[in-house]
């Protein structure tokens, strides 16, 4: 996805990267948007019904489950892996420190649903299917577009702390090595920005962005007036560390592309927000986004159907779990 040499470089890279996604492969032709009908006619209104109740309860559950399926999604592939809890003969993904501060929300609202679902059509619905319904629904309820979800993905099977590091981005890392991430994953260089406007809704800890604000390193690109606030907001961050400053300060509960208008006002909240209107190759879709809402939902919508064909399992290759936050085999 970080195309940059040629006789005409941007001409290249702006060839490839605005190309279309290739094809889905044969390996996950068996997902079906109607995967359920017969098996658990139901399944859309349990989802959509217990995501407008949390919703409505805890407003912050749709941008934790946007960022819970993400990183599903990036590590063994949208799986439902992150989902399970350590136990005696496993340390799993979400106690990974890079994952320490997903939100219980998020895991909450697939167990609440699971919850149901077993009552309604005792396993036949995977936690990865739970969790890619629920993501798209959330997102809906807060603005964003519609995509289609297609189903039948099944359970993995591992789920590993120490795989994670290297697989998920971090806050800090420069558009080379994050676009290596989405790269690994079939994804280019504008899905990648299109797909970053997720932090248009949520969160972040003062942890993650502290580094921008104090000492002699402070990010002098930062919005003078943004960054005392933070600087406020984030004083006690190293005692506290659950401390969290919303990453669209604008319409922080809404899905838009207000993300990307802040960008070129330097209240972009974490350094990998802030390099995509410094980079040459990205600035270009920064640039498009924030002009255009439409080419960002339309471009978001797309690459998010395409995420959630990211490694999924078949039959043979995982589970449906009876509990989403553990395998049906306690031994593994």
């Amino acid at each position: 996805m970080r195309l940059s040499r040629s006789t005409n470089p941007f001409v290249l890279f702006f060839f490839l990267a605005v190309a279309a996604a290739p094809a889905i492969s044969a390996e996950v032709a068996f997902l079906r948007t109607d995967y359920y009908q017969k098996s658990c006619p139901d399944f859309n209104k349990i989802v959509r019904e217990a995501v407008m109740a949390k919703q409505s309860q805890q407003p912050t559950t749709a941008a934790g489950t946007l960022r819970l399926f993400f990183h599903d999604c990036f590590l063994e592939g949208c799986d439902g892996s992150v989902l399970v809890a350590t136990n005696s003969f496993n340390k799993a993904e979400r106690d990974d420190d890079l994952n320490d501060s997903l939100p219980g929300d998020a895991f909450d609202i697939v167990n609440r649903i699971k919850t149901s679902l077993e009552l309604a059509c005792p396993g036949v619905v995977s936690c990865a299917d739970i969790l890619a319904q629920a993501t798209r629904d959330l997102v809906t309820m807060v603005g964003g577009p519609f995509f289609n979800v297609k189903l039948g993905r099944k359970d993995g099977l591992e789920s590993k702390a120490h795989k994670v590091r290297g697989n998920v981005p971090m806050a800090n890392q420069t558009v080379r090595d994050i676009h290596g991430m989405f790269k690994k994953n079939g994804f280019n260089l504008r899905e990648m920005v299109a797909l970053s406007g997720a932090h248009t809704i949520g969160f972040s800890h003062c942890k993650e962005f502290s580094d921008r604000l104090y000492g002699k390193k402070a990010d002098k690109e930062i919005n003078p007036k943004f960054a005392t606030a933070l600087k406020q907001l984030c004083k006690n961050h190293t005692v506290d560390d659950t401390i969290a400053a919303f990453n669209d300060v604008m319409t922080p509960g809404k899905f838009d592309n207000m993300y990307f208008k802040n960008l070129k006002r330097g209240l972009g909240l974490l350094a990998s927000d802030h390099m995509l209107i410094k980079n040459n190759h990205t600035k270009p879709f920064v640039d498009l986004y924030a002009a255009d809402e439409k080419a960002f939902f339309d471009d978001f919508a797309r690459a998010m159907e395409k995420l959630g064909t990211v490694g999924v399992k078949g039959d043979g290759q995982g589970e449906v779990r009876r509990r989403c936050d553990q395998f049906n085999n306690l031994n593994v």
